[in-house]
């Protein structure tokens, strides 16, 4: 565990020769090299001081060493412009250190620590790439709604500390009170984003760098699913008499949102809405606390991480040759860019849960464990699945269909880099489903 650390801290001193692609090739071999750990059994492995990873963490690492990898292949724009792209560099190794950190931290303390410190990263990308000026705003959602939240969580880890000597992953207690439950959860619920806390989510995505935005869908989002799975044991019995609650509301949320992202001009903000739908099902799994539930939910995870942040980067390649992220102005693409509608295509399919995608096994999975816990849930079920499809269908139609801008003069086609960029998302998004049986292990 400590050699990809130390391999990380090696990278530093790199950023410093102006070799920008150097570090997006090291964070690439560093992502192959972490696939050849991979995991055979369900137990926890590789344990060396306080960190060590189940199949949980070995995947959200694995994750996030492969979006931090593209990050860098999709920002070449600071690159051309000389736009700080070494200190870009070394934002993403930090995050990438806190992220390892957080997956892989057996201490509850620990684990809280670098939760926050990968806020921090998030923040300079959004406030020193951003495009508008209201990315000082959204930066300020994005850091008070998490910290705000996270305070009583860290008097929470000190108390079951004192109390309880509970300050590893490995904690099996059953606490019942509510307001316990609301201290610790509350930071993953509006990490995750539950509806009614996701405000800071579209608002961030907007005004974030491509970047930005493909480390919040990717990773960050992922930080909340995988704090509730960890601490779900600690109120297994308070959450058996309460999920049911919990569970309508985030289903409640997640088609109320659909509905939201139908009435999107914004092609980031409808990506940023959508997002929030597929996580409210992540939710959902989780609190359903069967099997089914937390091998569906890590599965939608990784599907989801893999397939927002290709959507990012398609919509930043529109927004690099248009300068808008208008559906109104990126119509009719498929008229000048009909290579770059097939990746539309298969992203979009992918994003409304069409085969192969490991979207379509994940959403299957959700749908049983949900329908499982209670047959009422089938009615919003239906109405999310169906206006997923809804609002992907829209997106795709809208910018490749119609005539095209009649403002447009001059037009580049697509780099030989965008096509690697979209392909390493597809690729693993619509491979992975051949190796499930690493994720039955879950079970």
């Amino acid at each position: 565990m400590m050699s990809y650390l130390f391999s990380l801290l090696f990278l530093i001193p790199l950023i410093f020769i102006n070799n920008f692609w150097l570090i997006q090739w090291m964070m690439l071999f560093i992502s192959f090299h972490f696939i050849l750990n991979l995991m055979n059994n369900l137990f926890f492995m590789n344990i060396s001081y306080i960190l060590g990873m189940d199949i949980l963490s070995y995947s959200l690492i694995l994750l996030s060493f492969w979006i931090c990898s593209l990050m860098i292949l999709a920002s070449v724009k600071l690159y051309k412009i000389n736009n700080y792209y070494n200190l870009f560099n070394l934002m993403i190794i930090m995050l990438m250190f806190s992220l390892y950190l957080t997956f892989s931290s057996l201490n509850l303390f620990v684990f809280y620590l670098f939760f926050e410190i990968s806020l921090i990263p998030t923040l300079i990308l959004i406030i020193g790439w951003g495009y508008q000026p209201e990315r000082l705003e959204a930066g300020m959602y994005l850091l008070f709604y998490t910290l705000l939240m996270s305070l009583p969580m860290m008097i929470m880890i000190f108390y079951l500390n004192d109390n309880f000597m509970l300050i590893f992953i490995f904690m099996d207690y059953n606490l019942s009170s509510i307001f316990m439950f609301i201290c610790v959860n509350m930071v993953f619920f509006v990490k995750i984003p539950m509806f009614f806390l996701h405000l800071w989510l579209p608002k961030a995505h907007v005004e974030a760098p491509v970047s930005g935005s493909m480390i919040l869908a990717g990773i960050m989002l992922k930080l909340g699913g995988y704090g509730l799975i960890r601490f779900m044991s600690l109120f297994k019995y308070f959450l058996l008499s309460s999920n049911l609650f919990l569970i309508s509301f985030s289903l409640l949320g997640g088609f109320l949102v659909s509905l939201i992202c139908i009435r999107q001009s914004d092609m980031k903000s409808l990506i940023a809405y959508s997002s929030v739908s597929h996580m409210s099902l992540v939710l959902g799994g989780i609190l359903t606390m069967n099997y089914w539930g937390l091998w569906g939910s890590l599965l939608m995870m990784l599907a989801h991480g893999l397939c927002s942040s290709g959507l990012f980067c398609l919509a930043n390649i529109f927004y690099e040759r248009l300068n808008s992220r208008s559906l109104y102005l990126n119509k009719g693409m498929l008229n000048i860019m009909p290579n770059l509608s097939l990746w539309w295509f298969l992203l979009i399919s992918s994003n409304m849960a069409a085969p192969p995608s490991l979207n379509l096994v994940s959403e299957i999975i959700l749908i049983n464990s949900l329908v499982g816990f209670n047959y009422f849930t089938m009615l919003f079920l239906s109405l999310m699945s169906f206006f997923s499809a809804v609002y992907s269908l829209f997106l795709y139609s809208y910018t490749q269909h119609g005539m095209f801008y009649s403002g447009l003069y001059s037009f580049y086609s697509g780099l030989s880099r965008e096509y690697l960029l979209l392909f390493l998302h597809w690729m693993p998004l619509n491979i992975i489903f051949l190796k499930l049986e690493m994720i039955l292990l879950l079970v």
